[in-house]
């Protein structure tokens, strides 16, 4: 918590060559793009980071196939290089992961047309990935047992990429990866407007947990907050080209359907893609696409029920899933962009992911609108890039802001790991080894709890069961992420809250030593914040 009260302090001490507001996917790259270089940066979100849209996509990151069908090849072309940036730069956090596609009789479609398509895909993206394949029934049927091939035509298979984290965890990284290099950020504080004046932007805000009201001071003010991108530029008096629409998406995650780690995927009674998704000890299905005049959304019975019904349909399971099999929900709007002329007609199950950046340049005000997880990197230079011509100045202007660290501090890590015995000291129910796991969510910062670790082997035990961390990661992360709530440790710091029932955590031996380690003396009191709420 000290880290989360210096920043606030600093927030209003100091002017800022940008601050940025929401600390989403689009403002974790723009701050991290930006402080790199040697930007002065701030950045302030009114809940926890990625603590809406950006918690709740599939975490998926992918060329945007199905954007092929209305023939917007550039962009597919473009979302195919923004992926295969991202599997190049986080070798251990993006992954290629197979798509498993079984297409019904009667399909719009045929499946021979469809691998044909795929083919095409993969050309685009300049064969980064494994080749596609045509599957004919009897293949889904010895590969994939589990999958329902009654009025089946056949299917393909073809590569995309997938977080092995959680979405949440991916932006954090950012957000901690600006701090390192001097970004001042802070979590529950809100934006109460901005107003320009002569030379500055000046923008009220407000600790969420104290309430005191301070001022922030910057040059150039971007507005980073997703679907509430409209709603904040009001306050500032801001008129854009572009405005959302949004587009609601649900997820199930039910117990691990299947053994192998590939999405099953298949289209849904009204057409629309639908994905059975590994993760981790579970398995994530969804989604629907329901347009809603709202960004604040929730899981409705309509929704549960389209879902298990769609999944019961296309499998083969020993009982059906109901209700009573979901261990979580995750429930989203999806920003979409349209031109601020267009109609309200739009036909928004037309519409792409796509990013657009509205720039004010006598204002110096920034407004990033849409975009998805796939295209973040490309979000952050282009950020930069305007930045620099609204007159701020890089020290560093060639620096790289994102990627794993380089192969030898990886060599050397895993070196030490092996040499001290980590892996042995992997619990029975892990999903990989303790080497893999701590390398890929910390990078060069694991070495810290490498050291924890043979100071005091105990450091390596499990806090949770089945929730995969480490006593000396939640110290890490009670120095280091600003954890601030329960929740932002459950379930965007980690993803516990998503893979083990509300009812198991609660009575989780491990979470009250975690609460104590994360929140000290306001341990009990978290603890009943979180569950009260719940």
């Amino acid at each position: 918590m000290k880290l989360r009260t210096n920043n606030i302090k600093k927030l209003a001490q100091e002017e800022y060559d940008v601050l940025v507001i929401g600390g989403g996917i689009n403002g974790a790259v723009s701050a991290a793009a930006l402080a790199a270089r040697g930007a002065k940066v701030a950045l302030i979100d009114k809940r926890d980071f990625a603590g809406f849209t950006s918690q709740q996509s599939s975490n998926l990151a992918w060329g945007g196939i199905k954007y092929m069908e209305t023939y917007e090849f550039g962009l597919v072309r473009k979302l195919c290089m923004s992926r295969n940036k991202l599997m190049r730069s986080y070798p251990s956090t993006v992954k290629e992961i197979r798509f498993f596609t079984t297409i019904k009789k009667g399909f719009r479609y045929p499946p021979l047309f469809l691998f044909m398509g795929t083919l095409l895909y993969w050309f685009m993206g300049n064969g980064f990935t494994r080749l596609p394949r045509y599957l004919s029934t009897n293949k889904i049927n010895e590969e994939e047992s589990i999958v329902n091939t009654d009025g089946c035509s056949g299917g393909f298979e073809y590569s995309d990429a997938y977080l092995y984290d959680n979405d949440a965890r991916f932006v954090f990284n950012f957000i901690r990866s600006a701090m390192s290099y001097g970004c001042i950020a802070a979590n529950y504080v809100s934006s109460l407007g901005s107003q320009r004046d002569k030379h500055s932007w000046v923008t009220r805000a407000q600790d969420g947990e104290t309430g005191e009201e301070f001022t922030i001071r910057s040059k150039v003010l971007i507005n980073a907050c997703g679907p509430f991108v409209d709603e904040l530029n009001q306050l500032s008096g801001q008129k854009t080209d572009h405005r959302h629409i949004f587009s609601k998406g649900i997820h199930l995650i039910v117990d691990r359907l299947t053994p192998n780690q590939r999405v099953l995927t298949f289209f849904a009674d009204d057409g629309r893609l639908f994905f059975v998704i590994p993760m981790g000890p579970k398995t994530c299905i969804g989604t629907t696409d329901t347009k809603v005049d709202d960004p604040v959304t929730e899981v409705t019975a309509e929704d549960r029920q389209f879902v298990l019904e769609n999944i019961n349909a296309r499998l083969k399971l020993e009982e059906p899933l109901t209700e009573g099999d979901i261990v979580a929900e995750r429930c989203g709007a999806r920003p979409l962009v349209v031109e601020e002329a267009g109609s309200d007609e739009t036909d928004w199950l037309q519409l792409s992911r796509k990013h657009s950046i509205d720039v004010n340049r006598l204002d110096q005000h920034v407004s990033i609108y849409g975009g998805k997880l796939t295209d973040c990197l490309n979000v952050g230079d282009e950020v930069s890039d305007i930045v620099e011509k609204l007159g701020v100045r890089y020290p560093y202007p060639n620096a790289r802001w994102y990627g794993e660290p380089a192969p030898q501090v990886k060599k050397e890590f895993m070196h030490q790991a092996r040499l001290m015995g980590l892996d042995e000291m992997t619990d029975a129910s892990s999903s990989e080894m303790l080497s893999q796991r701590l390398w890929r969510r910390y990078g060069a910062h694991a070495f810290d709890l490498l050291e924890s670790i043979r100071a005091n082997p105990t450091e390596a035990e499990l806090l949770i069961e089945n929730a995969e961390y480490l006593r000396c990661e939640i110290s890490q992360a009670a120095r280091r992420e600003m954890v601030t709530k329960l929740e932002d440790f459950l379930r965007r710091r980690s993803k516990i809250s998503l893979v083990v029932k509300r009812s198991d955590i609660k009575e989780a031996p491990g979470l009250k030593e975690a609460c104590e380690i994360l929140f000290g003396d306001e341990a009990d009191a978290k603890w009943n914040e979180y569950f009260d709420h719940r």
